[in-house]
């Protein structure tokens, strides 16, 4: 039994290196063979992970040569897109200026239902609101509104919005993410003095953020 629990952590260590090798897309982004590469790594982790009696290398090796494969498919897709309308295919339009396209449904054996479907999860509840979908290659669509039911914009009103930049984490937990205090161009000493505004030391705080507007945010951790 020990040795099932040690070799479940080697594989589990390995398949966590493999997945982070190839990327961050989320499941529901993966091209067809980056989902067909997961599926194969989980089955031959599986099978050494439970079975002492095959070697740990008859499911290391493979996995192995599967993130080869999906580098090599990778770089194909870079170089030629060819090549990746084939291996991945590519962007279908459903509804072209407020029309379905039914062949376009029938190419891709997608249903009224499923597009409506899709829809509702853009947070758009009537057809008659879309101009454009698109369904892209992972599966996803794309969707663009109508002009006259798209959300209003600070533009549309001739007006500039400030500029937000980014938010970033100072203190977290009651330790001083030094790389953030270089990004902003400041140091310890004058974090120490934002954080003792709030009657505070450093190793007291929770979090401690600052957005792009300068606006600083600091609370106390719980004992």
């Amino acid at each position: 039994m020990l040795i099932t629990f040690f070799r479940a952590i080697v594989l589990y260590i390995i398949v966590l290196i493999v997945m982070r090798l190839m990327g961050k897309r989320e499941i529901g982004q993966l091209q067809p063979f980056e989902l067909a590469i997961s599926i194969m790594i989980a089955d031959l982790a599986s099978i050494p992970m439970t079975e002492i009696g095959i070697p740990i290398t008859n499911g290391i090796i493979p996995i192995l040569g599967l993130l080869v494969m999906h580098l090599i498919i990778s770089i194909i897709n870079l170089k030629s897109n060819r090549a990746r309308e084939i291996i991945c295919g590519k962007p279908r339009i459903l509804v072209y200026r407020g029309k379905i396209d039914e062949k376009a449904l029938k190419k891709e054996r997608f249903s009224i239902n499923e597009l409506q479907e899709k829809l509702r999860s853009n947070n758009i509840m009537n057809l008659g609101d879309v101009e454009f979908a698109i369904l892209e290659t992972s599966g996803e669509i794309t969707v663009v509104q109508k002009p006259n039911k798209r959300n209003t914009i600070p533009e549309d009103f001739g007006i500039m919005p400030e500029y937000e930049g980014l938010s970033y984490d100072l203190i977290v937990d009651g330790k001083t993410m030094t790389d953030n205090l270089q990004k902003i161009g400041k140091n310890y000493e004058w974090l120490r003095k934002q954080v003792e505004k709030f009657g505070l030391k450093p190793n007291e705080v929770l979090v401690a953020t600052i957005d792009g507007r300068g606006q600083f945010f600091c609370q106390k951790r719980e004992k």
